[in-house]
């Protein structure tokens, strides 16, 4: 069976190509993370949503005009990487765009999941193009199954907003971490991902372009890729020579990511909406961290708000205060 729908979109073709073929156009409709080798024989590789990989190989490339690629899941021996076909074809229509996706080589159930997902991201796609902003993906807040890799995927869709929101007005602005400006905070995140990568054996590699929401994403998804690697199970090499069980290490990014996104939200003025079920399962992960990096890398706890979310009091036991407070 085939899939065909059709979104008509307010911008050039030329743009229209860029919003479905380039790594940071794709973070604002439909992944979490993107590589993508555009070239006949090229790979890509999107977290779509948190846990789930779809993959495959580039056939043909027309630049502006066409793109087909072979689809999959990783881990999905149903749908495995390449095993049915995606064309999207981008035309002129109007003052704007129509995009056609078609993706064949399916059979009826997975017609039907499909659909629906297609469904969802083109819309998403059309929002983007007509508005400048889609805002989060619903889908990607409150994985089914959490643990430090996928909640990392999830907190990394929503810090994402409020990364491409942040303006070089926000840098010297103060945040609830303590004696850092948000300049400072964007550049300790940027620090302890390149760490947190290197206990699970890669080299994260910052890009040398685009903003601090390209930087973070791009280097979040390189130590992701490392843990998945990894594995959760056993001891990684630490600081100093140290062992660190798996879990732990791992578990540390998502705690890093949502306690300095939400830093970068406070300092910015901005609202970072996410699920409490997300939340809850960082707390698990910050309980075993916190403790032992009081007075170092976390403050005393202070009193929550009145009414306090529950990210509120995560942000309080790791010793934040709103800046409304």
């Amino acid at each position: 069976m085939t899939y065909t729908n059709t979104a008509l979109l307010p911008v050039p073709p030329d743009e229209a190509f860029a919003l479905i073929t380039e790594p940071e156009r794709l973070r604002r409709w439909q992944t979490v993370s993107a590589y993508v080798d555009l070239r006949a024989g090229g790979s890509y590789r999107w977290v779509v949503v948190p846990g789930q990989v779809a993959a495959g190989t580039f056939q043909e490339i027309e630049p502006g005009k066409r793109v087909v690629f072979g689809w999959g899941w990783e881990g999905n021996e149903a749908m495995p990487p390449d095993a049915s076909m995606v064309t999207v074809t981008v035309e002129p229509h109007g003052d704007g765009s129509k995009v056609t996706l078609s993706h064949a080589g399916l059979d009826e159930q997975q017609e039907k999941g499909h659909a629906e997902g297609w469904d969802h991201y083109l819309e998403r796609l059309t929002t983007l193009a007509s508005t400048g902003d889609v805002g989060q993906d619903e889908w990607a807040w409150a994985p089914e199954h959490l643990d430090p890799i996928s909640a990392t995927e999830a907190v990394l869709s929503v810090v994402q907003p409020v990364l491409r929101r942040l303006t070089p007005g926000d840098q010297p602005k103060p945040t609830p971490c303590s004696e850092f400006t948000a300049h400072d905070v964007g550049t300790h995140l940027l620090s302890s991902i390149e760490q947190l990568g290197a206990f699970a054996g890669a080299t994260v590699t910052k890009p040398e372009q685009g903003g601090l929401e390209n930087k973070v994403s791009v280097m979040t998804a390189q130590a992701v890729d490392a843990w998945r690697a990894n594995g959760l199970d056993g001891t990684v090499a630490g600081p100093g020579g140290s062992e660190l069980p798996a879990s732990f290490a791992a578990g540390i990014l998502p705690v890093e990511l949502l306690l300095h996104g939400w830093d970068l939200a406070q300092a910015s003025g901005q609202q970072m909406h996410l699920s409490d079920e997300l939340v809850a399962y960082v707390r698990t992960l910050a309980d075993t961290l916190v403790p032992g990096g009081r007075g170092t890398n976390f403050g005393p706890e202070v009193p929550a708000p009145e009414n306090a979310s529950p990210m509120e009091k995560l942000a309080a036991f790791a010793g934040r205060t709103p800046m409304t407070a």
